[in-house]
């Protein structure tokens, strides 16, 4: 076997290398043809016709379409610029992070003590400039009575305690009707106009100092700026730049008049758009225009700027600007989604993939895994206004330093709109003041805390780092974010250092426990480094487990290496409270015999697969393993006995989508709710879930089947308390393991 350090050799940052080496390249996925980037030592061979030859490529075309460059996470800088003044009208902050309004969809239902700590928490974490989703229980009874009393006062008070820590709220409205924008009346339009300038004098009321209008996405202001959805004749039609953008303007001016200029008006734009979605014309066809919609009626920088200069003249305070895929609502605000898949960078979610140096009028920033992509187009926003512009996705200075400091040092954006760093890490803008990087949890871009996990778990949004997201004082989770004190100190005995066991390890001795945590390996993270290696950087696993590992040595955690544990030795450490998180073991292939050898997913990165594998499971492990393969050229097909809807079960939806579509497109097939009956000689024969025996070409079968719970050690446990948690208990993700550890750490 291969060492992990021998494997890491070729991971994404070595292998893809670019160069100025360009060829035209088939074979990549529907409706592009990408220019192919070939790694530096590659020679084409000449053939004496007019096509390249592409046998050589150690990887498929569509990994070199939009090479990465990782070398951007510098850290020299003093972080002099984030930590200036930023003056939005007349607000006045100490720094350029502003919340943006995403994050608090579970808590829609009502104005409740955890939407109410929800927001305090980012005020007491430093961040000066709140923008509040909308949230409809706070917004004037829509059949124009007064505002309940009730409603007053927790808006009055949420103010007021985020205002302790001196934050000041706005609050994003984005308009919804069930009836189309181009069905508008003028009556209807003046009647919404109306409703807005209500909400905004009710949010004066309670003490907000702004409202942003969103303008983007599949928003009502978009409707009536977009040429794709607006069809319009009249004033507020496509004739012009004016026409298209009269309905935002007019609000700002209605806006301002009722609230008077002091109140902040912010407006939400798509700064640049593209249709990821070729088919979704089909949802605006008419008999009369089915052929006549073009795909590309896409707002472009241009036009984009036009507008914000309309909208400044308006009295407009700050743009917020962010990317405008017409198709998947997701990759607007988070569009580094293009980015999650390794070896598959700009893949769509709909099958496609993005090519940087053309699409999106080939001004992205495509080769940083999403992080900054819009800075160069705001750049140009910048140049043609004399109001601040701020923007969003990714945008993370803790995460590369050097980078964004420099972005706002050049002028080229005024501030950053953030939400999962800031929900990963309440105390992220507190922490950075201080320096303290190494002591900022990371955001994972999963993307589970969008609607929610995936398959068998479909919360409504929670974190992969940050176990308390969207889970206290619900019955989910803890009823607090403060750590209880442990009424007496205890001898705890943590046994695994994978995120499971190194959560557990810190809640615990943060509260005041003695903490032991013994690892069998030589280093800690557990299976985070393979899957690091796996995924590639895009989902900072490695910062993870460093983050992990320096909160057990700040707790006092005492670290035991290279020790593995069994009952005896419990027994003869005699601790008060024992906590299990070994991980799982492997999954059962359920057949043998042949000559296909079975190869166990720990190792299916190195040498031995051959051409054709086949991959047996649908888990998230699974699903990245056929993807890696299928970057390296294997012919993959995915066999397992779980049914279809539990296909890449552990992923976020967003994550599954973009995998499913993507290993579509690139030729994998699965065959859910089946299983291997025979293994024979270079092939393997299953039976589908039709019933009938399908015979498939297999040089090797890697066992990536559903892990098996491990708590065998504690049979022979003699201490009292004791605990399994993580994928030992009851196997799935990382999100559920760290979850699992918060939760008994907090028990003990």
């Amino acid at each position: 076997m291969d060492s992990l350090n021998d494997r890491k050799k070729i991971s994404r940052r070595s292998f893809l290398k670019g160069s100025a080496i360009t060829i035209a390249a088939g074979g990549v996925l529907t409706a592009c043809k990408p220019k192919t980037v070939l790694p530096e030592e590659t020679v084409v061979p000449s053939t004496g016709t007019s096509k390249p030859v592409l046998e050589d490529l150690e990887l498929i075309p569509q990994a070199y379409l939009n090479p990465q460059d990782y070398d951007y996470r510098q850290n020299t800088t003093d972080l002099k610029t984030l930590f200036s003044p930023l003056k939005i009208g007349p607000l006045t902050l100490n720094h350029r992070m502003v919340k943006s309004a995403a994050g608090s969809a579970t808590y829609l239902a009502g104005l409740t003590d955890e939407l109410l700590q929800y927001y305090v928490n980012f005020a007491k974490g430093g961040v000066e400039l709140i923008w509040v989703e909308m949230v409809g229980a706070l917004e004037p009874p829509i059949d124009g009575s007064p505002m309940p009393a009730e409603t007053l006062a927790f808006g009055r008070k949420l103010v007021e305690e985020c205002g302790k820590y001196g934050a000041k709220l706005g609050y994003q409205h984005y308009g919804f009707s069930m009836k189309s924008s181009n069905d508008f009346t003028k009556e209807d339009i003046i009647a919404e106009q109306a409703r807005w300038v209500a909400i905004a004098q009710s949010l004066k009321e309670m003490g907000f100092v702004g409202i942003e209008i969103n303008a983007a996405g599949f928003n009502l202001g978009e409707h009536f700026l977009s040429r794709f959805h607006n069809t319009r004749t009249d004033e507020y039609g496509i004739g012009s730049l004016e026409n298209r953008a009269r309905f935002v303007t007019e609000l700002i001016g209605q806006i301002k008049e009722a609230c008077g200029s002091d109140f902040v008006v912010q407006v939400l734009i798509d700064c640049i758009e593209e249709n990821d979605n070729l088919a979704n014309d089909a949802s605006l066809a008419t008999p009369d225009n089915a052929v006549t919609i073009p795909h590309n009626r896409v707002t472009t920088i241009e036009e984009g700027i036009e507008f914000a200069k309309l909208f400044e003249a308006a009295g407009c305070d700050s743009m917020h600007l962010r990317l405008g895929p017409l198709g998947y609502h997701p990759c607007q605000f988070g569009s580094d989604l293009y980015f999650i898949l390794n070896g598959v960078e700009g893949a769509t979610g709909y099958g496609t993939q993005w090519d940087f140096s053309k699409h999106w009028q080939g001004q992205l920033i495509g080769n940083h895994s999403g992080a900054g992509m819009l800075i160069d187009i705001v750049a140009r926003y910048k140049q043609a206004l004399h109001i601040p512009c701020g923007t969003v996705t990714y945008m993370d200075p803790a995460h590369a330093p050097d980078f964004f400091e420099k972005a706002l040092a050049d002028g080229k954006v005024d501030f950053y709109l953030m939400n999962r760093p800031l929900t990963v890490d309440t105390e992220y803008v507190n922490k950075l003041k201080a320096r303290r990087f190494d002591e900022i949890a990371p955001c994972t871009r999963c993307f589970h805390c969008h609607i929610g996990g995936n398959q068998q778990n479909r919360d409504f949004g929670y974190c992969r780092v940050n176990a308390l997201t969207q889970r206290v004082m619900t019955d989910k989770g803890p009823k607090t974010y403060e750590l209880e004190p442990a009424a007496v100190s205890k001898k705890v005995m943590v046994i695994g250092g994978g995120p499971a066991g190194m959560e557990a390890a810190r809640i615990a001795a943060a509260r005041g426990h003695k903490v032991t945590l013994y690892e069998k390996s030589g280093s800690l993270g557990g299976k985070l480094t393979f899957a690091s290696m796996v995924k590639g950087p895009h989902e900072n696993l490695d910062d993870l487990k460093a983050y992990l590992a320096r909160q057990l040595e700040l707790n006092g955690v005492t670290v035991v290496l290279n020790k593995e544990v069994d009952a005896a030795f419990v027994n003869s450490e005699a601790p008060d409270a024992v906590i299990l998180a070994t991980g799982a073991l492997p999954g059962e292939v359920e057949a043998s015999g042949g000559t296909v050898p079975i190869i166990d997913f720990i190792n299916f990165m190195g040498e031995g697969t051959g051409k054709n594998v086949i991959v047996y499971g649908s888990n998230a492990q699974a699903f990245d393993c056929a993807l890696w393969l299928t970057v390296h050229k294997k012919k993959v097909t995915i066999v397992t006995p779980n049914p279809n809807e539990e296909l890449d079960k552990q992923q976020s939806q967003h994550a599954h989508r973009f995998m499913t579509t993507a290993l579509y497109s690139l030729g994998v097939k699965a065959y859910p709710s089946s299983r291997i009956r025979e293994i024979g000689d270079g092939q393997v024969t299953i039976t589908t879930e039709g019933g009938w025996d399908t015979v498939i070409p297999a040089d090797s079968i890697i066992n990536a089947a559903d892990l098996l719970p491990n708590k065998s050690l504690l049979d022979g446990v003699t201490v009292k308390e004791t605990y399994a948690i993580g994928d030992c208990n009851e196997p799935f993700n990382i999100a559920l393991a760290i979850r699992a550890g918060n939760d008994v750490g907090r028990q003990i």
